[in-house]
């Protein structure tokens, strides 16, 4: 398989490079690095063929996935926070973006696009767990620009013929996240500071629940998607997680206890966009994509921990 991974130097994006590249597959990844790092690639530039640019140009999308016969599209400008201090760059990358991708991967021939898209879209639905047939009622920018690009994945499967599945994720963790961001996502977060021995910020009372989903099933299931039958898969849009619910106050006691502190968590107000509980029915994914997470929260947070306790003196943790 020749695969096109874009955004393949951020977080989600890397971890799937480096699957594909260890399976053997030929790849190819597009990124600008406004938020993907080089550094997450550097021990597999030899291997990989790498093409800067923006996904908001359709010429540089196009000349990226000749040839490819799937692609993976991790590229986006995530963030809620960040969406909803500037819904206009959000809405340009994660939607005009992917629809750049879409025309370039038709035009081309590719046969299959499997895209990252969020539990974010269901927003305010207070159903638990969340699963598919539930109606979407997003509420940051950031989840109506993926919304709107599950919408145009089925719309082109329908229309064009183009292979699509689209990928709802629920609260990814691993290697690689970016501690350091103000949009850093809370375990690499905690872990970093932690570490360093300052009390990190819990928004809220802490009591808010979340689906923490290990990196690593995430690929497993990008992997699934690429490879499924077409009859099975579609036009298709699933949860993709562990299907187990935390809050954070849990989730805080398990990363204190295995950095060995017992520093308190400060509160702060709720953060506006975000949900209270988020947690997902994974039956659709087990029955389409034969889905199953091989990875429990404690080991991928035991591997966060040693991740980033060795790289605790490097500059970018000081």
């Amino acid at each position: 398989m020749r695969a096109l991974v874009t955004g393949g130097g951020g977080f989600i994006g890397s971890h799937i490079v480096e699957r594909l590249l260890a399976e053997g597959h030929e790849v190819r990844v597009l990124d600008n690095f406004a938020t993907g790092r080089r550094e997450n690639l550097v021990d597999l530039l030899g291997d990989l063929e790498l093409v800067e640019g923006d996904i908001q140009s359709y010429e540089r999308a196009h000349a990226a996935v000749r040839g490819c016969d799937v692609v993976f599209h991790q590229a986006a400008l995530p963030s809620v926070p960040r969406s909803v201090q500037d819904p206009l760059t959000s809405n340009a990358v994660n939607v005009i973006g992917t629809l750049n991708v879409l025309l370039a991967a038709r035009d081309s021939g590719v046969g299959r696009v499997v895209y990252a898209s969020s539990s974010s879209v269901y927003g305010a639905n207070p159903t638990m767990p969340k699963h598919e047939a539930l109606p979407t009622l997003p509420i940051s920018p950031y989840a109506v620009a993926k919304l709107a690009g599950e919408s145009y994945c089925r719309s082109f499967s329908e229309v064009y013929g183009l292979e699509t599945v689209a990928l709802r994720y629920f609260n990814v963790f691993g290697r690689r996240q970016d501690p350091l961001s103000q949009y850093s996502a809370v375990i690499p977060r905690f872990i970093a500071m932690l570490l360093r021995g300052e009390a990190p910020t819990i928004f809220g009372d802490g009591e808010q629940s979340r689906d923490f989903t290990p990196v690593e099933n995430v690929v497993d299931a990008n992997l699934l998607a690429a490879s499924a039958p077409a009859d099975l898969v579609n036009g298709l849009a699933c949860n993709v997680a562990l299907g187990q619910q935390a809050t954070l106050n849990e989730l805080y006691g398990a990363i204190r206890e295995l950095v060995g502190t017992k520093l308190e968590p400060l509160y702060a107000e709720p953060r506006t966009g975000d949900v209270k509980h988020s947690s997902a029915d994974i039956s659709l994914a087990r029955e389409r994509l034969g889905f199953e997470p091989s990875v429990p929260v404690g080991e991928g947070l035991r591997r966060c921990v040693e991740y980033y306790a060795q790289r605790a003196s490097a500059p970018q943790l000081r």
